[in-house]
């Protein structure tokens, strides 16, 4: 019930306009709904009145009487269900509560919004409900509005957004809290699709007041929405600060044109002493006076309180409040007479708040120059409650108020005040005029007048209602409103009094009056209540003339000169104006004297014609009205919103209403509605203000596409007809028309024109006679396309209006003469014709259809094309008229086509049967040879794949029981971003963002560290930084390599804000991704990082994806890795040329067999205990790479960085009582010729169980001379390079023999090295399962999707949609550019960059056979496969396919999961900041920017101050005084 009574308020103070005399008889008007009613708004254009109830919309006339209704439920959904509904599971039938229901004029449209689908609101005809304009549930979270909670409230107001000059519709919302509601307490929804935007979407992003602090904790319960002067407000309650459960009274207030919330400032509202009544529950917007306040009913917090009040605030008190809360912050250190004044809301924020960042002195004019707030100035505000606005109480009512709704009548301000009983009370604020009469329910609707004058018979009674609306109307003796009492404006012709007093006529002189005299009456009027009895004049008489003369001349003294009157002026006379009539007279001079010698006899009669005229006549609207004739003097009245008389115009002020302009044109019927694709017909638009002249319209748009202005057919303001134009197939076939006119005054149809083409199904006969005359019927779908005169028909390229037959007029004299038609015969060679028509210079016959034959032999024999004889023929005359000539056709007969046809083919068909199947049977055993070659290598090399597997497998058993453990090094989250950032860097390792160290004095560091943290809040301003961005991508010498490592800088500094971070991204990609549209080729943006943008996408996926690394992908990541290595090291691997024998890289394989065998070492570590520890490793092992695998083994549970490196152990072999010092080279080492081969195990002979002692030197030396006794022995081995390890590169001699072999020889050497490619095979399938593993890992949508992922995606998809031009194809290249190729190939190539691992360069190369793999299963395009592809290529041919179709099947079912919200990626990327951004080299990074700004300062300082939004933020000064700290500058800064 409580609800209720706010909607039949709105009712009463609707009906204060419109409450007529006769009401007082009519029966109270009453609609009810099956359904509580939720929401009631009203057309002001219209009247008409829409009802949201539950499950329902219905549109009702002024009289409450049903036009129409729209069923909005129940629906099948449920509370967790993200619409689609036919997406969720568990789905029930539920109600549909209306929310919120706006009126949006402009186009005609009512914005409904319900409690089913996440709040999905809809868009419907204003004229008729039931024809919905818009809607879609496939949008995701951005275009959710309402809540699905029963008991969250929302509210909202029509506003305009103004964006690159243009003004468009919004309507701005508060909503409540919900448990299954976004975090938008306040959004700006948009109502049309606008390049990035659609329909409903929020198209402001502010996450101060939009994300995780408005918590359920803060209780937000909002009651009202309306905008004044530039401003929007909002007025609810809230807790203080989630600490207490008690509610206080808030109003906030947004500046119109904000697009951040910037200006958001919330202020305490305390009703009554100590802020009794500290709940608002309702709310009303009047004008009392000259301005605006605020009535708000309010109730206590306590239960056992059951009272209720009516507060009033002016909007100016106000306002000036709000100012004084900025102003304090802004200027004052947030204190008002050195007391705090300024709260932080939804903020843990305290400390300098309010401390501006703005130079001291120009501070003065801070509020001025940012009266709606800026990036870098505090936001949101809210006043602490000892500056709260109180006031107290006009009216306390027992029971709970619930609504209000105020008037103004004759100068008294009246309150309408509903409780939750359903009972309404009529208030006068000086009075209470106690209960209004009426109850109802939460079903009904109810119309009342707000006054029942009539009913009071005499004047007593009438002032004793003591009713603002009532008074007693002297002169006509009945009470009545004001408005209605015809003399209300003299002195006491309309009484109104609270002392209930009245008047009284005690007497008027004369007592009598002749009816044709005019003349004044005296009044004496007396009442108890005045001073002195009043006498005034009220009463006239006055005789009706019809400029006619009752004088006669027949006796008078001047004989025939009679008077006479002529000339009247003026002529025109406008309807209901006072107008004097002058004429011009002759002989008056003689009639000036008495008139006893006059006599009065019969009348003398003349009549004087004039024009009575009405300018609303014909004249229905504002053009019409300016279009009129200039001597009628109309003009259009806007106050009246009529076309009258111009001393009729009552404007306001002193507003000419000759330059009064008009309104925009409306439009109210399209003719026709429907229309081809192709366009190319008129269509008429009908309406009102469309124009004075055709010149005034510039613009017609149809669909948004140009419609070409017919002006000869243009009718002044009533009609405007133009030719539409064909629609892109690309683009939306339905849509509003508009029309601009003169002055940029824009009108839009609220009824839609669709383009569509006409689909004939079925023709009616399907055959008719060749002489035509066939009426036939075609039946189809979209026949009514079109205007009736646009229509054309065609039957086999004949329009359908044109007879087939021919008829041939002869012309002469006298035919009907000598005969009639039926006996003139006509011949047309020897074919005779009929004759249909014979005049008597004319006659008519129809000719054979087909060619006659000739009369005469002689035109038989011609051949060229037959002149046929015309003969008319009467009775025994024959007359040869003319010739006749037939079109010959060179048609050939059947019986020769055929054969010439035929026999050709099937010569050529037998042929190429023959031909085909010789070279069937050639490749047929061709074919047969090659299978079973292939059959044969299949099996050794599945022999050889099963038995490496098995082995693999086997080994790797101990590294899943070791990642079982827990054991997998992962980096930690600083190293693995200064890995992923900074590695690449040209300092690499020694980068300063890695090592974190910054040469700054120590007397200097306390200022750098403070103008940094400037140089932060810098960075921090939008306008700065895209500034910033562009400034460097313009300059010439900011190459690729600068490019990548100042994103990586930006990704370090504004770690700390990481949504800010996103947002500056998605700026820059908007930009980059409309270069590539419009300029480049689009499938190639975010290929390379050629822009700072791109760079910081791979930054932030590298960031977002860091826990999905961890918990998902990491695993199979690293066993893939240590399986490729495991693999490798099996065999044998060439040191010096980095070649195995096992690997899956063509170019890294070891093409020659080399003979080794496996050892097992006994390994004892000196100072670490008698164990040994077995370790296998190759007899062909370089001394190096033993060391590797020992130190694997034997410190295997330990990270990479934490093992001894190889240069800094020695090896001892002790196959004796004596020890041998192991060494890749020494004075043993062999020679071959200028080479020198590196030492094995087989050179010093150890065998199978040999035990080795490791031990660690104390200087650490090059892996070739650790064994050296002294240094000159060192140096002589160092001198020469020429070593090898396994295969010996050939020198100058061995080229010169090879380049004198044969040609056969060379090939048979290609083809030996070639027979070793079936190894990669068998690595391949060695380790697929570990490849597949980590595939199906990253592209498995099942599975975990990252956030960021399906957020980015969703991104690219919305964009896509945007631009004609963007295909599948393209949106699937930016997905695998911006996602595999960015992000997980270069984690696949570098695990090094996720684990505490070495790489080597053997591994490397097997990891990007597979990175390239990856690539290949990303892309679109098919690999044309031939003997020349590389190897690689051809390794992974047949799992491409399979491959593919993962990532297809990944990007599907990313794009069909749960979108990521704004407010859910926000918060992700907050919890990131949070845990992270303290581990990280911030200062370093900022450091490091500033050296960018300090190099292109110029630049920057120049772009700032081309910017207006720089230079009111006063950019540049702050930049100037960051680099006078920061270099050490003395200024006048």
């Amino acid at each position: 019930m409580a609800s209720w009574v706010s909607l039949l308020l709105f009712l009463f103070c609707q009906s204060i306009s419109q409450a007529q005399e006769e009401s007082s008889n009519n029966p109270v008007l009453e609609f009810t709904s099956e359904t509580p009613i939720n929401n009631v708004v009203q057309d002001p254009q219209t009247g008409r009145i829409y009802l949201g109830a539950v499950n329902t919309i219905f549109q009702l006339g002024p009289s409450l009487r049903q036009e129409a209704r729209a069923e909005t439920g129940p629906k099948e959904d449920s509370r967790t269900c993200t619409p689609p509904a036919s997406a969720c599971q568990d789905t029930k039938l539920m109600p549909n509560l209306n929310k919120l229901l706006l009126v949006h004029p402009s186009n005609g449209s009512l914005i409904v919004c319900g409690s089913r689908y996440r709040g999905i609101c809809s868009l419907l005809n204003l004229s008729n409900v039931e024809q919905q304009l818009y809607y879609s549930d496939s949008k995701g979270e951005k275009t959710y509005v309402a809540s699905i909670e029963d008991n969250v409230n929302v509210v909202g107001v029509m506003s305009t957004y103004k964006k690159d000059s243009q003004n468009f519709n919004v309507f701005v919302v508060g909503k409540g809290y919900g448990s299954l509601d976004s975090t938008k307490l306040i959004s700006t929804r948009i109502l049309q699709d606008l390049r990035e935007w659609v329909v409903f979407e929020s198209i402001i992003e502010a996450s101060t007041v939009q994300t995780t602090p408005f918590v359920p904790k803060y209780l937000h319960d909002f009651r009202h929405a309306f905008k004044e002067d530039g401003f929007v407000y909002f007025l609810f309650s809230r807790t203080l600060d989630g600490t207490d459960n008690k509610n206080l009274t808030f109003v906030s207030r947004l500046c119109e044109d904000d697009h951040h919330y910037y200006s958001h400032t919330e202020l305490q509202l305390n009703c009554g002493m100590n802020n009794r009544f500290n709940k608002v529950q309702a709310a009303y917007v009047a004008s009392p006076g000259k301005d605006k306040v605020l009535f708000m009913v309010a109730r206590p917090d306590d239960d056992d309180d059951n009272n209720s009040a009516l507060c009033v605030y002016p909007l100016n008190s106000i306002n000036e409040r709000l100012v004084d809360i900025i102003s304090a912050c802004y200027s004052d250190s947030g204190k008002i007479s050195g007391f705090p004044a300024v709260d932080i809301p939804y903020s843990s924020k305290t400390a300098e708040f309010c401390t501006s960042t703005i130079a001291v002195s120009s501070s003065f004019d801070l509020l001025e120059n940012y009266k709606c707030g800026a990036d870098f100035l505090p936001s949101p505000l809210a006043s602490k409650p000892r500056f709260a606005l109180k006031v107290n109480p006009a009216l306390t009512k027992s029971g709970l108020l619930t609504s209000v709704a105020v008037a103004v009548e004759n100068d008294h301000t009246i309150a309408f005040l509903g409780n939750n009983q359903g009972e309404v009370f009529k208030v006068e604020l000086s009075l209470d005029l106690g209960l209004y009469s009426l109850k109802t329910s939460l079903n009904d609707i109810t119309k009342v007048p707000v006054q029942t004058c009539l009913q009071k018979k005499d004047c007593q009674s009438c002032v004793e209602l003591r009713d603002p609306y009532c008074g007693w109307c002297v002169l006509e003796g009945r009470c009545t409103r004001r408005s209605e009492c015809r003399r209300a404006e003299e002195k006491n012709g309309w009484l109104w009094s609270p002392k209930q007093q009245c008047v009284k006529i005690v007497s008027f002189y004369p007592p009598n009056l002749s009816c044709k005299k005019t003349d004044k009456v005296q009044h004496c009027f007396t009442s108890h209540s005045f001073p002195q009895t009043l006498f005034f004049c009220s009463l006239f008489v006055s005789l009706a003339v019809q400029y006619t003369t009752l004088l006669t001349c027949a006796s008078h003294k001047h004989g025939a000169k009679c008077p006479q009157f002529e000339n009247p002026d003026p002529v025109l006379i406008p309807v209901g104006y006072k107008t004097r009539i002058s004429f011009e007279g002759i002989n008056l001079d003689l009639y000036q004297v008495k008139q006893e010698n006059v006599m009065f006899a019969s009348p003398l009669t003349a009549s004087y014609p004039v024009t009575l005229y009405n300018c609303s006549m014909g004249r229905e609207d504002c053009s019409l009205c300016k279009n009129a004739d200039p001597k009628y003097r109309c003009v259009w009245c806007s106050r009246q919103k009529a076309c009258v008389y111009e001393k009729l115009c009552n404007q306001q002020g002193s507003e000419d209403p000759h330059s009064t302009e008009c309104p925009n044109p409306e439009i109210t019927d399209i003719i026709p509605r429907f229309g081809p694709l192709r366009g190319g017909i008129a269509i008429t638009i009908r309406g009102s203000n469309l124009g004075i002249h055709k010149e005034d319209i510039k613009r017609i748009t149809v669909v948004g596409e140009t419609c070409i202005h017919q002006e000869e057919k243009y009718s002044v303001s009533t009609s405007v007809v133009c030719e539409i134009g064909p629609v892109e197939f690309t683009k939306d076939h339905w849509g509003q028309i508009e029309v601009e006119v003169n002055g940029g005054k824009r009108g839009t149809s609220s009824m839609f024109f669709t383009y569509r083409d006409p689909i004939p199904d079925a023709v009616k006969p399907a055959r008719g006679p060749k002489a035509g005359g066939t009426l036939i019927t075609i039946s189809g779908r979209f026949l009514d396309t079109g205007s009736k005169d646009d229509v054309q028909v065609t039957i086999g390229g004949v329009d359908f209006t044109t007879r087939i037959t021919v008829t041939l007029p002869l012309q002469g004299r006298g035919f009907s003469r000598a005969m009639t038609a039926k006996e003139a015969q006509a011949f047309v060679g020897d074919v005779q014709c009929l004759v249909n028509t014979l005049q008597d210079d004319k006659l008519f016959l129809d000719p054979p259809s087909t060619p006659p034959r000739a009369r005469s032999r002689r035109h038989r024999r011609d051949t060229r094309p037959e002149l046929l004889d015309l003969m008319i023929k009467f009775g025994k005359g024959e007359w040869l008229v003319g010739s006749v000539q037939y079109e010959q056709k060179n048609d050939l007969p059947l019986y020769i086509i055929i054969p010439a046809v035929i026999l050709p083919m099937l010569l050529i068909i037998t042929i190429s049967v023959y031909c085909y199947r010789r070279k069937s049977q050639q490749a047929e055993r061709e074919y047969e040879k090659v299978k079973h070659q292939l059959e044969n290598l299949e099996e050794s090399v599945r022999d050889r794949c099963k038995k490496e597997f098995t082995d693999l497998m086997i080994e790797m058993e101990d590294h899943t029981n070791d990642l079982s453990e827990g054991r997998i090094p992962f980096l930690d989250y600083k190293t693995y971003t200064d890995r992923v950032f900074f590695l690449p860097s040209k300092d690499g390792a020694n980068d300063v963002m890695i090592t974190g160290r910054l040469d700054i004095p120590e007397a200097r560091r306390a200022t750098v560290t403070q103008a940094l943290n400037q140089f932060s809040n810098l960075l921090n301003s939008k306008t700065f930084l895209i500034n910033f961005i562009r400034t460097l991508e313009r300059s010439h010498d900011f190459n690729a390599r600068a490019k990548v490592y100042f994103a990586s800088l930006l990704t370090v500094a504004l770690h700390g804000k990481l949504e800010y971070y996103t947002d500056i991204m998605r700026t820059l990609l908007l930009e980059l991704m409309e270069e590539y549209v419009h300029s480049k080729n689009p499938k190639l943006m975010l290929r390379r990082s050629e822009t700072v943008v791109e760079r910081m996408l791979c930054n932030w996926m590298s960031i977002c994806l860091y826990q999905f690394l961890k918990d998902s992908a990491g695993e199979p990541l690293y066993k893939l890795f240590r399986a490729i290595k495991h693999q490798i090291e099996k065999g044998p691997v060439d040191a010096r040329v980095k070649k195995a024998k096992y690997t899956l890289n063509d170019t890294g394989l070891l093409g020659d067999d080399v003979e080794y065998s496996v050892l097992t070492l006994q390994v004892l570590v000196q100072g670490e205990g008698p164990d040994v520890t077995p370790v296998k490793v190759l007899n062909c092992d370089t001394i190096s790479q033993v060391k590797e695998k020992i130190i694997e083994q034997v410190y295997r549970n330990q990270p990479y960085s934490q093992r001894p490196k190889v240069d800094s152990v020695t090896l001892e072999w002790r196959p004796g009582s004596t020890g041998q010092i192991l060494s890749d080279l020494d004075l043993t080492s062999q020679k071959e010729g200028r080479w020198k081969r590196i030492n094995t195990l087989a050179h010093y002979n150890v065998r199978d169980n040999a035990t080795l002692v490791l031990s660690r030197v104390l200087h650490p030396q090059h892996n070739y001379d650790q064994n050296q006794e002294n240094h000159e022995e060192r140096n002589a081995l160092l001198e020469d390079d020429k070593v090898f390890h396994l295969v010996r590169p050939a020198d100058e001699l061995d080229e010169i023999k090879s380049k004198r072999g044969s040609i056969k020889d060379k090939s048979m050497t290609k083809a030996i090295t070639e027979i070793y490619l079936t190894r990669l095979l068998s690595v391949k399938g060695t380790l697929q399962q570990f490849v597949d593993d980590f595939f199906r890992s990253v592209l498995c949508s099942g599975a975990v999707v990252p956030p960021a992922v399906k957020y980015f995606f969703d991104f690219l998809d919305e964009q896509a949609l945007k631009h004609n031009n963007v295909d599948e194809e393209t949106i699937h290249i930016w997905k695998t550019n911006s996602l595999p190729l960015r992000f997980w190939v270069n984690i696949l190539k570098n695990p090094h960059f996720t684990f505490d691992v070495h790489v080597s360069e053997v591994v490397d190369a097997s990891l990007s056979v597979i990175a390239q793999t990856f690539m290949d299963a990303c892309t679109k395009s098919e690999h044309k496969l031939s003997r020349d592809s590389p190897s690689n290529k051809l390794l992974y041919a047949k799992e491409i396919s399979t491959y593919k179709k993962m990532v297809d099947d990944y990007y599907k079912g990313i794009r069909q999961m749960v979108p990521v919200s704004d407010q859910d990626m926000n918060t992700h990327l907050a919890e990131v900041s949070r845990s992270h951004t303290d581990k990280l080299n911030t200062q370093v990074a900022l450091h490091q920017l500033y050296q960018y700004a300090s190099k292109y300062y110029d630049g920057i300082i120049a772009s700032l101050d081309e910017d207006p939004a720089a230079q009111s933020k006063q950019l540049t000064l702050r930049l100037q005084q960051i680099a006078a700290a920061l270099e050490n500058k003395v200024t006048d800064l």
